[in-house]
């Protein structure tokens, strides 16, 4: 009987793209999406098999990974996928705080009633996906939503730089998705109606409570189960 899989990967990369960018964005994603885990040992080989490519463009990815922050290299030992810490989370969560709120009192001043209906749209794709317990699709619906309110937000500025915390604020968001879903939902909609109203202060307020909540929720965890594995 055929061994099962150690890490849950897509389909093996192709080659038109540049081989390393290729195997460097498909472990981060893999980091992002949970199927490889805070502390997990990363073995060359095992990820050379998964991904049908030879070693070496792994051992270049690991290093790039490390640089980044996604990885720790430890003498003697080998890489390890990185365990954020409470510090990392205030940090990264507070900045992520700072251009959400701006997005949010943004599209309360421009957003029309059909860009009011996308985001009810996508609060049901959200609620679908909390319904099911399907914390992946429960991170990329909100993904999609806070990134549409960017996108409402008519800020060329905003729109450039959230892309470059998206995939770290999905990567914490993972572990807290379904157990902080009910109330982040909850919150989402207020949030939408704000904007639906044309209350840019308001949807600002409440952009800022959310993404509060969501770092406290988070750090909340963090803290939790170092306590459990002190």
């Amino acid at each position: 009987m055929p061994d099962t899989p150690t890490v849950a990967v897509r389909s093996p990369i192709t080659r038109p793209a540049p081989l390393r960018q290729a195997v460097y964005d498909a472990l981060t994603e893999l980091i992002v999406n949970g199927s490889l885990k805070p502390g997990q040992h990363l073995v060359e080989a095992e990820l050379a098999a998964d991904l049908g490519v030879s070693r070496q463009p792994i051992r270049e990815a690991l290093q790039r990974l490390h640089t980044a922050g996604w990885v720790d290299l430890r003498p003697s030992q080998g890489a390890f996928v990185h365990s954020p810490t409470v510090e990392e989370c205030t940090q990264l969560l507070s900045v992520r705080a700072l251009l959400e709120t701006h997005s949010a009192h943004g599209a309360a001043r421009h957003a029309t009633p059909r860009d009011v209906a996308r985001l009810w749209e996508l609060q049901q794709t959200g609620l679908a996906a909390l319904a099911a317990g399907d914390a992946r699709a429960i991170v990329e619906a909100n993904a999609a939503l806070h990134g549409h309110i960017t996108g409402l937000s008519r800020n060329a500025v905003l729109a450039e730089l959230i892309p470059q915390v998206d995939r770290r604020v999905r990567w914490y968001y993972m572990p807290i998705a379904t157990p902080r879903g009910k109330d982040a939902w909850n919150e989402h909609a207020r949030i939408i109606e704000a904007i639906g109203e044309g209350a840019p202060d308001r949807a600002e307020e409440l952009m800022r409570r959310h993404t509060r909540n969501t770092t406290d929720f988070y750090c909340r965890q963090i803290a939790a189960v170092a306590g459990r594995s002190a």
